[in-house]
């Protein structure tokens, strides 16, 4: 016997291995092929296959211009402190100070809140699944809630309100048991096409100067026009032709973050969007290059002095509990819809991802169709979004790229507390996270859209019913750079189409009805294994250890809740009431 073996087989033996269930340990629901050691380099590869969402969020949300104010006025030529030309007579440096002090917090925030939901997921719910602020759901915070430097209706306060309620609804929701049926309740098409339409609306960021390469800049006589030139050379909203795509930082992005990036997850490389991410930064941090990320300008320097302390603990100043429950100053109707589809959102965002992850782990129960530690995987993740609206993110998801490390063996919460440690490391290293310039993330962006797209192909194109709801969708999202919208114009229509086909078909009595009304997708609210969670119906029978599975209790058999197993010729969850919830037929490829 090896080293390993021992290190493996006196962990198992011990109160640990019982509490994570590994194999060895005679818990009555063991997962087989579970070690300690698998565990932890499982962890490790979650971690570097998600690392790029502290850079990438703090970049997003920064965008909005956090708890900053522009000194321009209303009335300037620039009210918003939009114009990062140094050279420009309105360059507002005193505003871009600010903004790097609020991509400092955010830093620091999306580690933290990563760190302790992550830890916490293993260690109550025992999934070996990260969680972090969402990509898509912090662009639509940015981008659409408070808006560029701040210029939407709603302030940043007021929208980490908005995120801290829908934490609470959450938690609420998934303590009676009604998150499963609201997930339920929504369209398969729709569903998936939330995934396809964030995707693309995530290329979109990644190919502007904000977020991302600087590809593209928006038109005027058309929607969207082709730049890659310097920000120095825009002029009238514009690049000249005889400068465009002459950008080196475009190109080092395309090539060192974008094809480089891709060829490495094309041979499965484990870290490889992390891996891209560091090369274009290295290249982009020596000062006196045309691509460097500090030229010779007093904000240039002042991120430079911030980047040589290298580590170093950067305390939350400007965004931390800045939640305004005082929402008078903002438009009611965009608060509204914008705590409804974050609960939406981040319902069917951690619903999905959820399920899949655990399919790929073999955790799903053949019979009630749900998984091991649903309820508290939930509960999990509804207060890390409120403690990270109080940290200043935007809310938490699972992340699809824990598929990495239970590709690399990981089945137990022991996953998750190893990559929750990593995150917290992380929060050490702030001056190299604060350092990683746009054109670094954009092509990351660009790649986690053509990951997210890859769902298009599940959606039922045959039935005009579901493809014209689910392509509206798709469409709306990156056109009006809005998801809610898209969200909003999905589902009014299919419910239109499919409430006018209802009613044809009743007042015909049956005779008139679309000739492949067959081919539609079911759709019900109902669902195999019920509403009420297990916790409640032991609760209503009587049971005073209500909080205890069956299997928990001394002296009763092993019930069927949560059951680990794989039915003989299928996968145990890959039936139909799992797509059905999650949306997906199969785990999502990950790098």
């Amino acid at each position: 016997m090896g080293w390993k073996d021992n290190i493996n087989q006196r962990v198992a033996a011990s109160s640990v291995g019982y509490w994570f269930q590994l194999e060895g340990s005679g818990h009555p629901k063991e997962r087989k092929g579970s070690q300690f050691l698998t565990e932890f380099r499982a962890g490790l590869a979650t971690f570097f296959a998600m690392a790029y969402i502290i850079a990438v969020n703090a970049n997003i949300v920064a965008d909005s211009g956090g708890t900053c104010v522009c000194s321009n006025g209303p009335n300037s030529a620039d009210p918003y402190c939009k114009i990062t030309n140094t050279s420009s007579p309105l360059f507002n440096l005193d505003y871009q100070l600010c903004k790097t002090e609020i991509k400092k917090d955010l830093i620091t925030a999306t580690a933290a809140t990563s760190a302790m939901g992550t830890f916490f997921m293993g260690l109550l719910a025992n999934l070996p699944v990260g969680i972090a602020p969402g990509m898509g759901l912090n662009a639509y915070f940015a981008y659409t809630v408070v808006g560029f430097n701040g210029e939407n209706s709603v302030p940043f306060q007021t929208a980490l309100t908005a995120i801290f309620i829908e934490g609470f609804i959450f938690f609420a929701l998934a303590l009676l048991g009604m998150r499963q049926w609201l997930a339920r309740a929504i369209p398969r098409c729709i569903k998936l096409a939330t995934s396809v339409g964030i995707g693309l609306f995530l290329t979109i960021i990644g190919l502007t100067y904000a977020q991302g390469i600087g590809l593209v800049l928006p038109g005027q006589a058309v929607p969207i026009q082709l730049a890659g030139c310097l920000e120095a050379d825009i002029a009238d909203g514009k690049c000249p032709d005889s400068v465009k795509m002459r950008s080196p930082m475009m190109w080092i992005g395309i090539f060192c973050g974008g094809v480089f990036t891709a060829m490495l997850m094309l041979y499965r490389v484990k870290g490889a969007i992390i891996a891209g991410i560091i090369l274009v930064s290295i290249i982009s941090w020596p000062r006196g290059t045309p691509v460097t990320y500090f030229p010779y300008t007093e904000l240039g320097t002042n991120n430079f002095n911030f980047f040589k302390k290298v580590v170093d603990f950067h305390p939350i100043q400007n965004v931390l509990n800045v939640v305004d429950f005082n929402i008078s100053g903002a438009d009611g109707g965009a608060f509204g819809l914008a705590l409804i589809t974050f609960l939406y959102v981040d319902i069917l965002d951690t619903t999905g991802t959820l399920y899949s992850m655990a399919r790929y782990a073999s955790l799903v129960d053949p019979v009630t169709q749900d998984f091991e530690g649903s309820t508290i995987a939930y509960m999990v993740d509804s207060i890390t979004i409120v403690i990270g609206a109080i940290l200043g993110t935007p809310p938490v998801t699972a992340f699809v790229e824990s598929g990495a490390g239970i590709g690399e063996g990981g089945k137990t919460g022991l996953t998750a507390m190893w990559t929750g440690l990593c995150f917290f490391i992380s929060i050490f290293f702030a001056p190299i996270f604060a350092s990683i310039p746009p054109w670094a993330t954009g092509c990351v962006l660009v790649l986690v859209g053509s990951m997210m797209v890859q769902a298009v192909v599940d959606i039922n194109w045959k039935y005009i019913g579901d493809a014209v709801p689910a392509f509206i969708c798709i469409a709306i999202m990156p056109f009006t750079y809005s998801i809610a919208d898209g969200l909003i114009a999905g589902i009014c229509l299919y419910i239109l189409i499919n409430s006018l086909v209802w009613i044809i078909a009743k007042a015909s009595g049956g005779r008139i009805v679309p000739p492949n009304f067959e081919e539609k997708e079911p759709w019900s609210w109902s669902q195999t294994g019920g509403v009420i969670p297990p916790w409640m119906k032991r609760l209503a029978s009587g049971k005073k250890d209500f909080w205890r599975k069956e299997h928990e209790i001394p002296g009763s058999p092993a019930s069927t809740e949560g059951v680990t197993e794989k039915i003989e010729g299928k996968d145990a969850g890959s039936d139909k009431g799992v797509n059905a919830v999650a949306g997906e037929g199969k785990p999502e490829k990950v790098a």
